[in-house]
């Protein structure tokens, strides 16, 4: 049974990191005393030793012990017998150059589809979707494929921003780049605000959170959902 956290951020502005998540992330990694994390996404540029520290302080008030999984000799194995996963945000393009290069998607794929807990935050929630498509991020590395793992049949847009009226920006929103993606797409996408996630129990998808979350389905007009909603969106 599939059982995943997908959130739009690590953490709210102001709180430490991963704080909001701590009922949701304790629920998730329930008898779990020991988990891998996937740091390659390198928010601002920090190595994987500094960002595994990072992530394994937080844990620790869990009783969660955390191993970087650059730090094992055959990473694959290391996924198909870690007890569960975390995959932080950062660039989605260089997360997915690294996780494909290496041969390693599929393998995290096919080891949460058999029930080991998996929890993402922005670009660890965009390699859950459908493809990368729909992440914010700039394409500073080229991978093999914009192909993801699919555990969930749709899109991300974590960061979720609605538009301010008051702007003198003139760039596109975030809106209208999902309005773009789906003149040539039929995938649809979840807008994610800051504070919100989408939980996985099984084949029951519901988002949940603080916010409202955004639906983009190709040809209809977007809506909200409330938190609890279970989504059939595909």
């Amino acid at each position: 049974m599939k059982n995943i956290l997908l959130a739009s951020t690590s953490f709210l502005f102001g709180e430490e990191y991963l704080a909001y998540l701590k009922p949701a992330i304790s629920e998730l990694f329930t008898g779990v005393n020991e988990i891998i994390f996937l740091p390659f996404a390198r928010p601002g540029g920090i190595s994987h030793d500094d960002y595994v520290q990072k992530v394994a302080l937080a844990f620790a008030s869990f009783g969660i012990a955390v191993k970087g999984l650059h730090t094992f000799n055959d990473p694959k194995t290391a996924i198909m017998e870690a007890k569960g996963f975390f995959t932080g945000g950062g660039n989605t393009f260089l997360l997915v150059k690294q996780l494909q290069e290496q041969g390693l998607m599929s393998v995290l794929k096919d080891a949460v589809e058999q029930g080991a807990p998996y929890l993402g935050t922005s670009a660890g929630s965009n390699i859950a979707g459908v493809n990368m498509k729909t992440t914010n991020d700039m394409p500073i590395v080229y991978p093999p494929s914009f192909d993801t793992m699919s555990l969930v049949p749709f899109n991300l847009n974590p960061h979720y921003l609605d538009p301010d009226p008051n702007s003198k920006h003139n760039g596109e929103t975030r809106e209208i780049r999902i309005k773009e993606f789906h003149t040539q797409n039929a995938t649809s996408v979840v807008g994610l605000r800051e504070g919100s996630w989408i939980r996985v129990a099984g084949e029951n998808i519901t988002v949940e959170g603080a916010f409202d979350s955004m639906i983009f389905e190709q040809g209809k007009q977007p809506y909200e959902v409330k938190p609890g909603t279970q989504l059939h969106v595909v």
